[in-house]
């Protein structure tokens, strides 16, 4: 296999890790939010539900979820469903992430002084123009970094497909040095991770500057 070739096939496996990538940060940022709502919800049944799901999501391993969602289906209920390997991984992520960004909202949530709801409800705000006019814009700026190293991490933890044979980058790494004996995959998957991870370091430090006018 020729570099060239050996380029242009790994080249389709960093687009698959790139969709992936995407795919879980659109879902698991808004759903995170909604989950450190109801986290924080005067309900004790949801609270308590949301709390176990936290501690399951952060207490074991990604790798080992992707497995239950891919498999459990047919395990548990006996159902075959078709094309569900790429669907089972995107859940995985999503649902993992959204858990600890969860986290990161309510510790943004709760670092906000009880005055600032004071004096919102003085002024007439309700809850809801509190929350998204005054609140949020706040906590957005204090949790960037904690978001930030989050999405880095996930960079790196898109090659946890290769556990359900999916071919992404470091999949199709791993088996192109295997079959080809050379380490030039292994290099070439490394200068990807290290750029995507630069590319979101560089935006996250943008949107930071953005939000500077807050302090």
């Amino acid at each position: 296999m020729t570099f060239g070739t050996m380029l242009t096939t790994m080249g389709e496996g960093m687009l698959r890790t790139i969709l992936i990538f995407v795919l879980t940060l659109v879902g698991s940022l808004p759903l995170g939010m909604v989950i450190a709502l109801l986290r924080q919800s005067k309900n004790g049944i949801v609270s308590g539900i949301i709390k176990i799901y936290i501690s399951i999501m952060r207490g074991t391993p990604l790798m080992l979820q992707l497995l239950v969602w891919y498999f459990g289906p047919y395990y548990l209920f006996g159902a075959q469903i078709r094309n569900w390997r790429f669907p089972a991984i995107i859940l995985g992520f999503v649902l993992n992430y959204a858990a600890y960004f969860a986290e990161i909202y309510r510790s943004g949530i709760e670092s906000m002084p009880v005055g600032q709801y004071e004096a919102a409800q003085v002024l007439g705000y309700t809850k809801s123009q509190t929350f998204f006019r005054i609140i949020l814009p706040q906590v957005i700026k204090r949790i960037l970094p904690s978001v930030t190293n989050e999405v880095i991490t996930l960079v790196k933890d898109t090659s946890l497909a290769f556990t359900l044979a999916y071919q992404e980058v470091f999949s199709l790494a791993k088996q192109i040095s295997a079959s080809q004996t050379s380490f030039t995959p292994f290099v070439i998957a490394g200068v990807f991770y290290f750029v995507a991870n630069y590319a979101v370091a560089y935006g996250m430090e943008r949107i930071e500057k953005a939000f500077s006018y807050y302090r």
